[in-house]
């Protein structure tokens, strides 16, 4: 068994886009930068902004969080946002979710400009993304696909089960999985709360990849020996072994799957650092398509 480290291989790929930033600061005079709207007090929203401030700086763009009360009307984040859109100086713009429950999610997210809607939220980038036109693709599929192809592991032919059905994680993930070429050529199969015998379609999964938000949900007698594990859930457990009294697991038993795996992912550790890089190699995309020598 062995790790997929995200952290080494989000590591590798900051210097490649460091390198690009660069390039890019020199010919115009100025940083690509990243705006991030933070609605409320949200601690663990907090902690990933401050989070998305730091991988910018290591990679040399420029960060700038418009902090809003959680009261803020569905009119007045509108305003923000279209205001944003404006702004010649911000490459890429993002929303952290979850919003307040008062706040309509999906009009906001449609309400940021395609071109700079670096989170591959938008209808419009979810549908060229279908299409395999080119587009900001989500952060997570995008850096799980970015991880299997980081440690060389073979994806073409191979079957594919995806445990979880969200507009984030495992709809973009499996047309990403299916599309035809590179980084391509799986048969995905797509399970949810409603599948039937999942353990019988989990066990024959070349690649397995866990995306549901249930701790410790997947078992060894649901994994095929020698597939490849990717956890993507991060959960928050009790624990009385650390001073703040839980711990992060994921959706995998790591200690009961792991010696069937010829590779899988820690939690934390894997999925999450792909996760921020994917979201700087999408502002570094927005910043390029200003010249088309960077395309």
């Amino acid at each position: 068994m062995k790790l997929l480290d995200g952290k080494a291989a989000a590591e590798a790929l900051k210097k490649d886009i460091t390198r690009d930033v660069e390039r890019w600061s020199r010919e115009f005079g100025r940083k690509p930068r990243l705006a991030a709207i933070l609605v409320g007090d949200d601690p663990a929203s907090h902690s990933y902004i401050k989070s998305k401030e730091s991988d910018c700086r290591q990679v040399g763009m420029e960060s700038i969080v418009y902090k809003l009360s959680a009261t803020i009307s569905q009119a007045g984040l509108i305003e923000c946002v279209k205001s944003i859109n404006e702004e010649s100086g911000v490459d890429g713009l993002i929303v952290q979710l979850p919003l307040p429950e008062h706040l309509n999610e999906q009009e906001i997210i449609e309400t940021i400009d395609p071109d700079k809607d670096v989170d591959g939220f938008h209808p419009l980038n979810v549908g060229r993304m279908v299409l395999g036109l080119p587009a900001f693709v989500a952060a997570t599929p995008s850096g799980i696909v970015d991880l299997l192809d980081y440690f060389h592991i073979p994806l073409q032919g191979k079957e594919c089960v995806i445990l979880g059905r969200s507009n984030i994680v495992g709809k973009p993930l499996a047309n990403l999985l299916s599309r035809k070429g590179y980084l391509g050529d799986c048969t995905v199969t797509l399970c949810h709360t409603k599948t039937v015998n999942l353990e019988e379609i989990t066990s024959r999964a070349d690649i397995l990849i866990a995306a549901l938000g249930r701790p410790h949900f997947v078992k060894a007698a649901m994994v095929k020996e020698g597939a490849v594990v990717v956890d993507v859930g991060i959960n928050r457990v009790e624990s009385n072994d650390t001073k703040s009294g839980y711990k992060l697991v994921g959706d995998v038993d790591f200690d009961d799957v792991a010696p069937r795996c010829s590779y899988i992912t820690p939690v934390p550790g894997g999925v999450g650092p792909m996760t921020r890089v994917s979201l700087l190699k999408n502002t570094l995309q927005a910043a390029m398509r200003q010249n088309i020598m960077f395309l």
